[in-house]
């Protein structure tokens, strides 16, 4: 299905009370690569996962890169409002509260991102490998957002001071973060899953959408 240009896939779900996940793949993934983790990490869940609109020599991301770890902001910028319109138009078309972004590196980083520029499209978020997606982050209020940040103490890919600092820019705007740095790399880990499934299911950890 194409939504202003973002091919997606929509599961609809069958637990009244589970917030619906916003599923936001890395690089070289596509609208199909996060529904087993989405249905893993929140049984019953509504599942709405886009496919990243940029291509990194034929691979989809969500926003374009100079280098690795190095981002062409501007391009974060407008592909968040992009993706923000999206999810609007999706919460519309399909019912939904405001969801929780489930992010892996690349859908991480712009689920950081839509947190910081366009507060109040979700309700929360688990990021996954997250690194700061603006060197100068917006003055934003997310009083109240939960989010979760789970980080790999081996990941050759994120810094931990990077990830770190990404934390405190979302705890100075207000949003409830916990972040973990677990024994792992770039990839995920089952101690990601349980982490990241246990903190979905306590509604206690969630702000209302």
């Amino acid at each position: 299905m194409v939504s202003h240009s973002f091919i997606h896939r929509f599961q609809p779900g069958s637990e009244p009370g589970a917030a619906p996940l916003l599923l936001l793949h890395g690089t070289g993934g596509d609208e199909n690569d996060l529904l087993p983790l989405g249905a893993a990490l929140s049984p019953g869940a509504a599942l709405l996962s886009p496919r990243g609109r940029v291509l990194e020599n034929g691979a989809p991301r969500f926003f374009r890169r100079l280098a690795e770890g190095v981002f062409d902001e501007d391009d974060v910028r407008r592909r968040a409002a992009e993706l923000g319109h999206f999810v609007a138009e999706s919460r519309q078309r399909y019912r939904l509260k405001a969801p929780v972004a489930v992010g892996f590196s690349n859908g991480a980083n712009i689920a950081a991102a839509l947190l910081l520029l366009q507060p109040g499209v979700l309700s929360g978020a688990v990021l996954l490998r997250a690194m700061v997606p603006l060197s100068q982050p917006p003055v934003a209020d997310l009083e109240r957002t939960p989010v979760l940040i789970l980080s790999g103490a081996a990941d050759p890919v994120v810094p931990a001071d990077n990830a770190g600092r990404l934390a405190a820019h979302l705890s100075s705007a207000g949003a409830e973060v916990t972040h973990r740095t677990l024994p792992a790399g770039h990839q995920l880990s089952q101690a990601d899953i349980h982490l990241a499934r246990d903190w979905l299911a306590n509604p206690g950890q969630r702000a209302a959408a």
